[in-house]
């Protein structure tokens, strides 16, 4: 097996640095202003205070937590990975993806750690133009869970970051649910047969909700707590309820019902019955069926993400996980993905044996870092761990710590040693010799 590389110079004094972040942590004194400040924000503060911003360890993580936010990698809800944080390697990882207004993120972290490690966990609405990333919401740093509603259409970044000198594995799942319940008593997601923009009227006008067919009368219920606002009957809709969600900007809106069960100004909680599914109003030659429908200010706005249950698992890990933290190789000529999708966008075509450092696997993937710091997604069937060929060494030959010629050298490797080859990068081959992984150069 190969052992994980470090493409940056080994650092010393881990030890101290993390007695340092314990002093500050106790004896601080700009502890009353942290109330006003994330997790993060504060042990950023800490680090800052203890005078290490500006040591090695200390602008590495900075540069991590700012890699997260600007360089993302793009992945597609729902989503599991599984991956490690190495203590003398300060990283941050962040997950860029698409969600729509009324669905409801729903991210659990899970920590394996022989410490006790905090992993801040954070979602931000990404950077637009001249526009700064903004905070939207942080995880409960007990329960390493986060909620969210979400307001409007978009993409969406998440930020996870280890304290410094602090190992462990994690897992973290990113997941969508209804911020709604179902307007319909029982379990009626399959009943849902027309949608958000089907034509009607012979295309002119766009059906501005969802049809959820049922039996006659079938009991329908209030999708959250809130004021009954509105009942009445009308020539398109027959009979009518609006009803108002407590502190939501909009309005939902139960159309063809045979019997209304609420009066105007009364307060329901959630599930209980407005009405009676009917085909009242313009739905007389139609199954009965309930429409329900969503609006805004500035109009009507699709419904189905706030209550459809149908929404998928995220693919189990698949791949080994014991490479995690693990310097491999591509066994074949293999593209480097934006995303771990096969249409996705490639970044680059890989040759055979070119070396990667796994960070974590999603599915049938590996997220990985090359030794320039570029990350990926590389399917895991064309990665291995072993060495692929052994070498006799024709002279002293230097071994170094990156695949540079100016990097630093960590030994000289004499004439006639047998070494393993582990990989390679343009005219640098990474090797182990006596306990040890480098780089030499290639004639």
């Amino acid at each position: 097996m190969i052992n994980r590389i470090a493409y940056n110079s080994p650092i010393t004094g881990l030890f101290f640095i993390y007695c340092l972040l314990v002093c500050t942590a106790c004896s601080s004194s700009k502890r009353g202003l942290f109330a006003k400040k994330t997790a993060h924000e504060q042990y950023a503060s800490r680090i800052t205070d203890a005078g290490l911003g500006t040591s090695t360890m200390g602008s590495l993580w900075f540069a991590a937590a700012e890699k997260a936010l600007v360089r993302p990698l793009t992945v597609t809800l729902p989503y599991r990975e599984t991956g490690y944080f190495a203590a003398e390697k300060p990283d941050a990882a962040g997950y860029l993806f698409t969600a729509r207004r009324g669905d409801r993120l729903d991210v659990q972290i899970t920590v394996k750690s022989s410490v006790r490690l905090q992993l801040f966990t954070e979602l931000w609405q990404p950077a637009e133009g001249s526009e700064k990333p903004r905070l939207l919401a942080t995880a409960d740093t007990v329960t390493g869970s986060l909620q969210y509603e979400i307001e409007r259409n978009g993409r969406f970044l998440l930020r996870l970051q280890p304290e410094l000198l602090q190992s462990g594995e994690y897992t973290v799942s990113i997941n969508t649910a209804p911020s709604l319940a179902f307007p319909v008593a029982g379990n009626m997601d399959h009943r849902i047969g027309s949608f958000w923009g089907d034509r009607r009227d012979k295309g002119a006008r766009s059906h501005e909700g969802i049809d959820i067919f049922g039996k006659f009368r079938t009991p329908v219920v209030a999708a959250a707590d809130g004021i009954v606002t509105s009942t009445r009957q009308t020539n398109l809709g027959g009979k009518v309820v609006f009803l108002s969600p407590n502190g939501k900007p909009y309005a939902l809106y139960y159309a063809h019902l045979d019997s209304q069960l609420v009066r105007e100004g009364q307060r329901v909680r959630t599930g209980d019955t407005l009405g009676l599914m009917g085909n009242t109003g313009n739905a007389r030659t139609t199954p009965t069926h309930l429409h329900f429908g969503i609006y805004t200010n500035s109009g009507a706005v699709d419904p189905l993400p706030f209550v459809s249950r149908n929404r998928p698992e995220p693919a189990t890990v698949q791949a080994n996980t014991s490479l995690l933290r693990q310097t491999a190789r591509s066994t074949t000529a293999t593209p480097l993905y934006a995303s771990p999708i096969k249409n996705s966008t490639s970044l680059e075509k890989l040759p055979a044996n070119y070396i990667m450092y796994v960070m974590a696997a999603t599915g049938n993937w590996y997220k990985v870092v090359l030794p320039d710091s570029r990350e990926g997604f590389v399917e895991s069937k064309s990665v291995s761990g072993q060495p692929y060929k052994r070498l006799l060494t024709k002279t002293s030959t230097r071994l170094f710590d990156a695949p540079d010629s100016i990097a630093a050298v960590k030994t000289t490797i004499p004439k006639g040693k047998d070494i393993n080859v582990l990989g390679s990068n343009g005219i640098y081959q990474f090797v182990n010799y006596e306990e040890l992984n480098g780089w030499i150069q290639v004639d």
